[in-house]
C-alpha cells in the first residue's frame, strides 16, 4: 500500500515537472530577500516556500486536468500521465486540492494581506489554464502566473507593495513570456489545427523567437531598473550580466529551422538564469 502510494507521488510529480519549480522559487526567495533587506527568518522564508511550491504544484496539476483531451491528441505530450491511464482524474483533483489548500495554509501563516490576496492569486491561477483556447496573450498569463511571485513573497515578508518588488515580478513576467514562447514554437502546427492560440501559431515560428527575444531584452532592462531601485551593489549587477549571457545563448541554439535544442533552452539555461540572480541578490545582502 505504501508502495503504490510512493509510487502515485512519483506519478503525479513527474506529471507536474516538479523540478521546474526552479523557475519561480528563486525569484519568490529574492524577492523575500530584498523586502527583508537582509536575510528573512527562517519561519518566513519556509511559509514562502510552502507558499510557492503549494501555488505551483497546484496550478500544473490543474492544467493537465483541463488539458487532458488537448495533450492526449498531441503528439508531444500524448504520453503524459493522465492520457494514459497512468493515474486517475480524482486522483489528480485530490491532488490539486490538497495544493492550493497547503498554499492557503501558508498565507494564514504569514500575514493578514496574504489571505486576503489569496483569491486574487488563485484566480489568476485559474484562469491561465484556459488562456490558449482563446489568446496568443496566454505567454503573458503564464508569466503573471508565475511572476506574482515576488510580489507575494515580499507581502509575506513585509506586509506591503513597494516599487521593487514590482519591477522584479514584471522582470519574471516578461522572462517567463519569452521562455514560453520558445517552448511553444514546437507545437505550432499542432495548435493550428487544434484552435490553440500562441504568439508562434499567430505570427510563425521566426516572428515568435524575435518577440521572445524582445521580451528578454525587456527582462534585462527591468533586472538593471531594480538596481536602482533597490539596494543593491556591483554584486547583483553581475548577476543580471551573467543572465544576459545566458539569454543571448539561449535564443543562440534555437532557431526556425532547427528547434532540436529547445529542451536545453528551455529548462537548463532557465534555471540556471533564476538560480544565479538569486544567488547574486543573497551574496549582496549576506555581504553588504
Amino acid at each position: 500500500m505504501a508502495y503504490r502510494v510512493f509510487e502515485k507521488i512519483q506519478i503525479i510529480l513527474e506529471m507536474i515537472k516538479f523540478p521546474h519549480t526552479v523557475f519561480a522559487l528563486p525569484f519568490a526567495i529574492a524577492g523575500a530577500i530584498l523586502a527583508a533587506d537582509g536575510i528573512p527568518s527562517w519561519n518566513k522564508l519556509s511559509w514562502v516556500i510552502v507558499a510557492m511550491v503549494g501555488a505551483r504544484s497546484g496550478v500544473f496539476g490543474l492544467n493537465r486536468l483541463i488539458d487532458k483531451k488537448i495533450d492526449a491528441k498531441n503528439p508531444r505530450t500524448m504520453n503524459r500521465a493522465l492520457p494514459r491511464g497512468l493515474i486517475r482524474e480524482r486522483e489528480v483533483v485530490g491532488f490539486v486540492i490538497f495544493s492550493f489548500l497547503l498554499f492557503l495554509l501558508a498565507a494564514f501563516m504569514l500575514n493578514p494581506l496574504c489571505v486576503k490576496l489569496y483569491p486574487v492569486a488563485l484566480t489568476i491561477l485559474f484562469v491561465y489554464s484556459f488562456m490558449k483556447r482563446i489568446t496568443w496573450a496566454t505567454h503573458l498569463v503564464l508569466g503573471l502566473a508565475i511572476g506574482i511571485a515576488p510580489v507575494g513573497a515580499w507581502i509575506a515578508i513585509s506586509g506591503n507593495i513597494r516599487a521593487p518588488a514590482l519591477i522584479l515580478s514584471l522582470a519574471v513576467i516578461s522572462w517567463v513570456a519569452g521562455f514560453d514562447i520558445i517552448y511553444a514554437c514546437q507545437d505550432t502546427d499542432f495548435d493550428r489545427q487544434s484552435g490553440l492560440h500562441s504568439i508562434p501559431q499567430w505570427l510563425g515560428i521566426k516572428r515568435g523567437l524575435k518577440v521572445a527575444m524582445c521580451f528578454h531584452l525587456f527582462t534585462v532592462i527591468l533586472l538593471i531598473l531594480l538596481y536602482f531601485y533597490s539596494n543593491l551593489s556591483f554584486i547583483y549587477l553581475i548577476g543580471v550580466a551573467i543572465t544576459l549571457i545566458l539569454l543571448i545563448y539561449e535564443h543562440s541554439i534555437i532557431s526556425e529551422a532547427d528547434l532540436s535544442r529547445i529542451g536545453i533552452a528551455f529548462f537548463n539555461v532557465n534555471a540556471v538564469v533564476s538560480i544565479s540572480i538569486l544567488f547574486f541578490i543573497f551574496i549582496d545582502r549576506l555581504v553588504l
